[in-house]
């Protein structure tokens, strides 16, 4: 019987990139999330991009087989899905065609929407593309059988935190490619930091401290990033300040400044403290921190935020390939970027701390891949 909505989760991979590789995807009830369909293959030698859209073509071949209309694809490959949705563009000659079948499967339905997830939230598809993988490289066929008891026992084993299925890709080589690298530093100190209030768009200054902040940021990071070919940074005075100290000591590149990078717009609650914002819109507090999606009054919410460095963070990509990049902002748009390059959950954006004039290194690959290479490093500071 014919579907009208369907949710389709996929992924895919392989054991070296290129390497053994596999896909796995499943179509779900959005309702219910009963299973109406899965898929699973393992694909010889090919690298984790090409796995990841043939999981992606193999979950809208069986949402048509099932007569859906409307189709909601997940997928924890960021490249595929902004790919997908014309953000990004296909360099790869080897995706292309893969694309493009993609898009004739696309033309077949009614509606479809590309939404990019953790890897937690796909562990289903997860766990049947690495039997697949683990068939590939041991030459045999994966059993439909053992790819849906790997899916089943995925709960289990995450419990114990040792996952045999996803640790190895884990530590998989990264491509021979050059990275490009962000050096995201977040901006010196000034009164607000001091008091702990909500500073968002308001232009306050740096103190004096924070100046002593920029300057030992500047030391640090020319020493991490001896070559640096740009620096970018929130149009706010305390980032360009701190971003000038850096430029000053890395080479005098022009201290260019992009909108997408400025902290979020806290709203009414500019200026106050959390006690005060407690005090005075607790039913508004607390819905803040349940959920992203939900703004400070007269503010933005954190998807806005995420949704616009986003796309500063594609733009640095593109522009500079394979080179250094020091980005300035500030406390919500680094962690953020650091949210979404470690695929972790909105959690996230609670637990981690980050330090005035604090420093994080990531590296964004040409194939999509992301390393984190160090959160928060205020080694810098110890004497300021």
């Amino acid at each position: 019987m014919a579907v009208r909505a369907v949710v389709i989760e996929a992924d895919g991979g392989s054991r070296g990139n290129p390497g053994p590789a596999g896909y796995g995807a499943v179509v779900r009830d959005p309702e219910t999330g009963e299973v109406l369909a899965e898929r699973s293959e393992s694909i010889g030698t090919a690298t984790n991009n090409v796995a990841e859209y043939r999981g992606l073509i193999a979950g809208l071949e069986a949402a048509a087989e099932l007569g859906a209309a409307e189709v909601e694809a997940r997928m924890d490959s960021k490249l595929v899905v902004e790919q997908m949705c014309g953000r990004w563009q296909i360099k790869h000659p080897g995706l292309r065609p893969l694309a493009a079948q993609a898009a004739g499967l696309v033309s077949r339905f009614t509606a479809v929407r590309f939404t990019w997830v953790p890897r937690e939230r796909n562990r289903h598809a997860d766990a049947l593309a690495n039997a697949a993988m683990d068939a590939a490289a041991s030459g045999a066929a994966p059993a439909a059988a053992s790819a849906k008891a790997a899916a089943r026992e995925a709960t289990v084993v995450r419990a114990t935190g040792t996952d045999p299925a996803t640790t190895p890709a884990s530590w998989e080589p990264r491509p021979t490619e050059e990275a490009t690298r962000l050096v995201l530093v977040r901006h010196g100190e000034t009164e607000r930091t001091v008091q702990k209030r909500y500073s968002g768009r308001g232009d306050v200054p740096l103190t004096e401290r924070g100046r002593a902040q920029a300057r030992a940021t500047a030391a640090r990071v020319a020493a991490l990033a001896p070559s640096v070919a740009a620096v970018v940074s929130s149009p706010l005075s305390r980032c360009t300040a701190t971003a000038e100290a850096v430029a000053a000591q890395v080479g005098n590149p022009p201290v260019r400044t992009d909108d997408d990078l400025i902290e979020c717009d806290f709203g009414v609650w500019e200026g106050h403290t959390f006690a005060e914002v407690r005090e005075g819109w607790a039913a508004e507090l607390d819905a803040w921190l349940a959920s992203t999606r939900v703004a400070p009054p007269k503010g933005e919410s954190f998807v806005t935020v995420a949704e616009r460095t986003g796309r500063a963070v594609d733009r640095l990509r593109s522009a500079y390939p394979g080179e250094t990049v020091v980005v300035v902002s500030h406390v919500s748009p680094i962690k953020l970027v650091l949210r979404d390059a470690l695929a972790a959950g909105d959690a996230f954006l609670h637990r981690l701390y980050l330090d005035t004039a604090g420093i994080s290194v990531l590296d964004l690959y040409p194939d999509g891949g992301v390393a984190v290479r160090s959160v928060n490093d205020t080694s810098h500071l110890t004497d300021v």
